[in-house]
């Protein structure tokens, strides 16, 4: 190809792109050897130490789906569970030094190889995706 391309009409353009984009996830989770949901688990326990509940509902996760899920990082090393001191039956789930250190080098990954799939758009333009993304992620349904 001669780096001209035909536009794409928005649907399409949405799906190529997130495409891209999961491509992207998927070889860091693939790299550090987990899941594309635990690597989805990582990034939400970045900066929080979320319940059980809270978790499956960000990752659209069954009970019995979470739990699996934080038992095979848990096994790892890469999470651990407490106890709630706000609910006696309740568990918050939390990265571990490992899981923290896995969680920044493939954030930091993630974030080298997304910025290069943006690297010929201008600041404007970037600074227009960065909007136009935020206003359809915030008008979309949550699960």
């Amino acid at each position: 190809m001669s780096g001209e391309s035909a536009e794409l009409d928005t649907v399409d353009a949405l799906v190529q792109l997130s495409f891209l984009v999961q491509g992207v996830l998927t070889d860091v989770a693939a790299a550090y050897d987990v899941s594309l949901v635990q690597l989805r688990l990582f990034g939400i326990l970045r900066d929080r130490t979320p319940g059980m509940l809270e978790l499956a509902t960000h990752l659209g996760l069954d009970k019995s789906s979470m739990t699996g899920l934080v038992t095979r990082a848990e096994k790892r090393g890469l999470v651990q569970r407490r106890p709630s001191p706000h609910d006696g039956r309740g568990v918050l789930v939390s990265l571990t030094p490992e899981g923290h250190r896995i969680t920044d080098l493939g954030a930091a990954e993630i974030t080298r190889r997304v910025t290069a799939l943006c690297a010929d758009l201008t600041p404007a333009e970037a600074a227009d995706l960065r909007g136009l993304a935020s206003r359809i992620i915030a008008a979309a349904p949550r699960r």
